[in-house]
């Protein structure tokens, strides 16, 4: 039988991916024991030229370089992709059409999550993109949930500490703190739970900082992925 490989686009940032792949690969030990590893190929991008992207608006253009490089990631044996990050997901169709294999997305294994949990009202934080964007909030609710979001000032606050800081390696309590503050404005506003909706968040707050249960991305779609491979 031949082996699984799986493609990350990594990178953005890498530490997040730094997570994917410590998550993938104890989700195939402890599923296989023993030496069992994750068989991965990982192309990690410059953050920098995507971020500035990002700012720029120029989703064309790094759709373009993330399907470049998916598609170097399938010849070179990949039969599945990751984007290791959220935001990112705003390109995923045009990244899977580029690479042509399938794309396994974020939203699903998280949907799936709350769906089991019986949640039907979220809160959302991440990057301004993945708030404030379409391409995330309607995938939740075409699934059926209700999505809050932070209010402006918040939403401003969760973005900068997310790239000043927990992009940069940067974990500050005094930012954790004002994150549990907005986490709890969302629990006013009526949300049941709370979705770490970029990959970096889970470095700042867990479950034991809040009352409101929280859906770490990373980890849900590291889980997935791990699934993915050992499927046969």
């Amino acid at each position: 039988m031949t082996q699984k490989i799986l493609g990350l686009l990594g990178g953005m940032s890498w530490e997040s991916t730094v997570h994917y792949y410590s998550h993938i690969n104890r989700y195939v030990r402890a599923a296989r024991g023993g030496l069992h590893s994750a068989p991965l190929l990982l192309h990690s991008v410059e953050f920098d030229t995507i971020a500035t992207l990002q700012r720029q608006g120029d989703w064309a253009a790094a759709a373009q370089l993330l399907g470049q490089a998916g598609k170097g990631l399938a010849a070179a044996g990949a039969g599945a992709l990751v984007i290791c990050t959220n935001t990112m997901h705003k390109v995923a169709d045009e990244v899977a059409a580029m690479a042509g294999i399938p794309l396994l997305h974020i939203t699903d294994p998280t949907i799936a999550a709350l769906q089991a949990a019986g949640i039907a009202r979220v809160g959302l934080i991440g990057t301004r993109f993945t708030m404030e964007d379409d391409f995330y909030r309607a995938r939740l609710q075409a699934a059926g949930l209700q999505v809050y979001v932070p209010a402006v000032e918040d939403r401003a606050e969760v973005h900068r500490v997310i790239f000043d800081e927990l992009c940069q390696g940067q974990v500050l309590a005094d930012s954790r703190q004002r994150y549990l503050a907005i986490i709890e404005a969302l629990w006013a506003d009526g949300a049941q739970a709370v979705i770490l909706g970029c990959t970096e968040i889970a470095m700042l707050i867990g479950p034991a900082d809040t009352r409101l249960p929280l859906f770490d991305t990373a980890q849900l779609h590291a889980e997935a992925a791990a699934a993915w491979l050992m499927q046969a």
